[in-house]
């Protein structure tokens, strides 16, 4: 999609997808290396915005940020299931929305389980969200604080970038062949 970086780097938007505040993290990695490009996140805060609205703002507003910001990749964390099943499947609905955003606009996705997000940014897949956000700010070289839905979206980009790279497949997925 992008003719401009370099052919051996890829742009990754990673989301942490939430119904109320949906958080997005782009990088730029070439597998070992990845720098900051942007981050933010999209809030769904209208208390009368029924589900249809809140997933067509998270659909536009993400159609946007991907026609903006050209990704080659986009990763997506995975729904934890925990005692609130109704929980759940309101971020499961958010998923789709993003998901289909992606799909759409023809960017691969890729999803992950936050515990293998921790496990590659931290190195323990049973971190806390502030030693996430500690080494998300120290593996992208950049100083102060991000909100805490940002810091989970880049945690989720860069652990795309190291598995991509792992798996062998990162370089194939640049050229549009995936495995």
């Amino acid at each position: 999609m992008t003719g401009a970086r370099q052919s051996a780097t890829a742009r990754i938007l990673g989301i942490d997808p939430g119904l109320r505040i949906t958080g997005f993290g782009i990088i730029e990695s070439d597998g070992t290396s990845s720098s900051y490009v942007h981050s933010g996140s999209i809030r769904n805060t209208g208390s009368e915005a029924g589900m249809a609205q809140r997933l067509g703002l998270i659909f536009s507003q993400l159609t946007q940020i991907i026609t903006r910001y050209q990704p080659d990749e986009v990763a997506v964390e995975e729904v934890f299931v925990s005692r609130n099943i109704s929980s759940a499947l309101k971020l499961g609905h958010a998923r789709g929305a993003i998901i289909s955003a992606a799909v759409q606009l023809q960017v691969p996705v890729s999803e992950y389980s936050a515990r293998t997000v921790k496990q590659a940014v931290v190195g323990n897949g049973a971190a806390s969200k502030q030693q996430v956000q500690h080494m998300v700010l120290r593996l992208l070289g950049l100083r102060g604080e991000l909100q805490a839905d940002e810091a989970d979206a880049l945690a989720v980009s860069l652990c795309h970038a190291h598995s991509s790279r792992l798996a062998g497949s990162f370089h194939a997925s640049l050229s549009g062949i995936h495995a």
